[in-house]
């Protein structure tokens, strides 16, 4: 028996003769709460001072003698009694009692309940589900979520992620911040983002076939406008000179749109001078002899290829040679056609461009935002009388200039989940089942050219060498504006798009219509035959109602929700669109 390791609730005491029959008998806490040990009166010994005991004696000289008790109310316990040292001690045990229960759990302090309130405060706003914390919104997003399950989408410039990507955007690595690149951050605790971010750019480099020694990437632009407008800042002074196709041809605003009036849409026009080159507005082709010309005439820094409206395939080495006639560099925006570039379904721009940026939520099937690849090493031998007019150094310095564009000079922190989604999809990119995927978005939007042909549409270029074609309604008297809305109540979504008319002038008739979520959710070739004929009839029904009302664009608009052919076509839309799955749809 331990006598150092005392509770209250057990007790070990002896009387002296002289004490008073009414005074308790003391009490030394031992350690059993369950029980208390103290001397029977009717056993006192002589009138003696009590004389403490060591302990050892105690262990030596105990006799237990056992006496049963009455059991009251179904007590199955008994008393002990026995002696020590010629002292008679009686053994009680304790009744149960709910008040003595609760005394033998810990007691509580008034700073362990101000933790679990602080605690619990937590809890009831961090671990809240949307569908609680915000109902307004959770109902707006379900709508979105049926909208897109429902139709039919072809949006060139969209697509769906998988569940993987999305867990990704939605997890806690959108609350650290990380000013900086891998390895040097401007706040601590970035070692796994900095393990996150890296992983990204070697899948980036392998999923496009690149070395490490010849390219670096960046993958912090929040969107292909931010990355093309660093690629800009790093390399140019304001004012100086970029020359992309033109917006109406096909090209993008980032790359430097102004208005026919002169009107400077974007950034790039703004800071910068641009000036752009046009498709063959006969042919919708680019006329690269012209661009030749306009280019040696305007002597651009940078040279832009790539466009977001563009059919046909690049001639990327006609584009090299112009750029070295010129003395300029030569950047393409692959946003459009990164999934072909990446599996080798069209030409490669990274066999003759210095830059080359992109989207990653386009045919890349990852999350919204930008990337940026820029050459490093020796440089490649360029060709033309002015190849080596501004610049005689024998290596890349592109690397430094665009990484401090795009922090800290346009940027903030990197956004960490968006890296890390874009890390998953790149990992999916080189994949032969991605391959697979952007042979199938090829072939679908092949068939849905042939498909419109056959049904006497017209289209730019008469046709496809990508994922997305040009349908030119000027034939049948529509406006891509109007067309588009009808399509938007029968709930199929396309763009409009400007064209260039008969007569060479640009035109508002045209569509732009794309394969790549479609395709994702599993339609072929033959779906997109349906596709066609659907299109067709929303055509068709756009032209009837544009007859009945003439110039009046209110009344149109008020006419589609109650026409019964649109709701007719809309249902069958739905139909069409329910049978395919919808990815990460359980989320």
């Amino acid at each position: 028996m331990d006598l150092s390791r005392s509770q209250a609730n057990f007790s070990l005491g002896f009387g002296c003769s002289h004490a008073s029959s009414m005074a308790p008998a003391p009490r030394i806490p031992i350690a059993d709460d369950s029980i208390n040990l103290q001397v029977d009166p009717s056993f006192r010994s002589s009138p003696t001072t009590f004389t403490p005991i060591p302990l050892q004696l105690l262990e030596q000289k105990v006799e237990k003698i056992t006496v049963e008790e009455p059991k009251k109310d179904g007590d199955q316990k008994e008393d002990e009694h026995f002696r020590i040292l010629g002292h008679h001690m009686c053994l009680k045990r304790q009744r149960d009692c709910p008040l003595l229960a609760q005394s033998k759990h810990p007691r509580r302090t008034i700073g362990d309940t101000d933790l679990e309130l602080r605690r619990a405060a937590v809890r009831a706003w961090g671990d809240q589900p949307l569908h609680l914390a915000d109902p307004d919104i959770h109902e707006l997003m379900e709508k979105e979520k049926q909208r897109q399950v429902k139709g039919i989408e072809l949006i060139a410039s969209e697509n769906f992620v998988c569940r993987a990507v999305m867990e990704a955007l939605g997890s806690h690595l959108t609350n650290k911040y990380s000013e900086g690149m891998p390895g040097a951050r401007y706040y601590t605790g970035n070692q796994y983002i900095d393990q996150i971010e890296n992983l990204c750019i070697e899948r980036a480099l392998t999923a496009f076939g690149l070395e490490s020694d010849k390219w670096g990437v960046n993958v912090q632009p929040y969107s292909c406008t931010s990355a093309n407008f660093a690629v800009y800042t790093g390399l140019l002074l304001p004012g100086e000179r970029i020359m992309g196709l033109d917006s109406p041809s096909g090209g993008h605003m980032s790359h430097g749109y102004c208005t026919p009036g002169g009107k400077k849409i974007s950034a790039a026009s703004i800071f910068f001078e641009s000036f752009p080159y046009k498709v063959n507005p006969h042919s919708g082709y680019i006329d690269y002899d012209k661009l030749e010309d306009k280019a040696l005439d305007y002597r651009p820094k940078i040279l832009i290829c790539g466009g977001s409206s563009y059919p046909r395939d690049w001639d990327f080495a006609r584009v090299r040679l112009i750029a070295d006639k010129c003395g300029a560099l030569l950047m393409c925006d692959m946003a459009h056609i990164s999934g072909l570039v990446a599996t080798k379904e069209c030409s490669n721009p990274f066999d003759h461009c210095d830059i080359v940026t992109s989207t990653t939520h386009k045919g890349l099937r990852g999350p919204r935002g930008g990337i940026i690849f820029y050459r490093r090493g020796p440089k490649i031998r360029k060709q033309g009388p002015h190849s080596s007019h501004c610049d005689s150094s024998t290596h890349y310095d592109l690397e430094e200039k665009i990484n401090f564009a795009v922090f800290p000079s346009l940027q903030g922190g990197p956004h960490n989940n968006h890296i890390a989604a874009l890390a998953i999809a790149l990992k999916q990119v080189a994949t032969p089942e991605y391959k697979a995927y952007i042979q199938q978005m090829k072939k679908n939007a092949q068939a849905l050219a042939s498909a419109l042909l056959r049904r006497n549409c017209r289209l730019v270029t008469g046709g496809t060498d990508n994922h997305l074609l040009l349908w030119d309604l000027t034939p049948l008297g529509l406006t891509g504006k109007v067309y588009e809305k009808v399509c938007e109540m029968c709930h199929i979504t396309l763009n409009k798009t400007a064209i260039f008319g008969d007569n060479g002038t640009i035109s508002p008739g045209g569509v732009r219509i794309g394969t790549p979520a479609m395709t994702t959710r599993g339609c072929l070739e033959s779906d997109f035959e349906t596709i066609a004929d659907i299109l067709v009839k929303a055509a068709r029904i756009t032209s009837a109602l544009q007859r009945e009302h003439g110039n009046s664009h209110k009344g149109f608009v008020k006419s589609l929700c109650t026409n019964k052919e649109i709701c007719e076509l809309r249902n069958r839309v739905e139909a069409f669109a329910l049978q395919y799955e919808m990815p990460a749809s359980q989320i």
